[in-house]
């Protein structure tokens, strides 16, 4: 299905040369002289990266129909992760390339979103913040609440985060998932 330029919005999926692109922003331009055009920054589905599109008002393009569903990971086999869609109680099979490099805070049991072209899974978008519990650090200092120093831990999931030194094994930490950094020791 076509779209002109006037229809685009934030989060519309597009076609452009064989590849699908999500639009981050857009900017209709009216000059002064000559005709309207918009600025458009789209993102690519499968590289991540962004680029600054002008269309001019006449030109049409591609949209798609990108669906989102939420996902349950279930486990990790040996080359894949495999998780469930709420919507169809279906497994969908997922290579660790498409997870990229969120697969090292997939905990079990955690629901994610999942963007879809038909059925063709693009995209697995982890929540922005998840709670994990240490696994192993070194033991910190009696009484040091100061966020002056970092050491290495090892969170549930496997992967090693930095933390501030007063933060021990059996602690549960709020992580960013985009970032990886710790946010804050929770109480659970």
């Amino acid at each position: 299905m076509t779209i002109s330029i006037n229809e685009i919005a934030s989060g519309v999926g597009l076609m452009i040369d064989g590849q699908i692109y999500i639009v981050e922003s857009y900017e209709h331009v009216k000059p002064g002289k000559g005709s309207a055009f918009a600025r458009v920054r789209i993102r690519n589905i499968k590289t991540q990266q962004v680029l600054e599109r002008t269309f001019r008002s006449a030109e049409s393009l591609d949209d798609i129909d990108l669906e989102e569903r939420r996902l349950q990971n279930l486990y990790k086999s040996v080359d894949s992760y495999h998780f469930m869609c709420h919507e169809t109680f279906e497994e969908i099979t997922v290579s660790p390339e498409l997870l990229g490099d969120n697969a090292r805070f997939l905990q079990e049991n955690l629901e994610v979103k999942g963007l879809f072209y038909g059925d063709q899974l693009l995209k697995v978008e982890l929540p922005t913040f998840i709670v994990a519990e240490i696994m192993q650090s070194d033991t910190g200092l009696k009484g040091d609440s100061t966020k002056a120093g970092t050491k290495p831990a090892i969170i549930d999931t496997g992967a090693t985060i930095q933390v501030p030194l007063f933060v021990n094994a059996g602690d549960f930490v709020k992580i960013d998932t985009r970032t990886g950094a710790y946010v804050e020791r929770v109480k659970k």
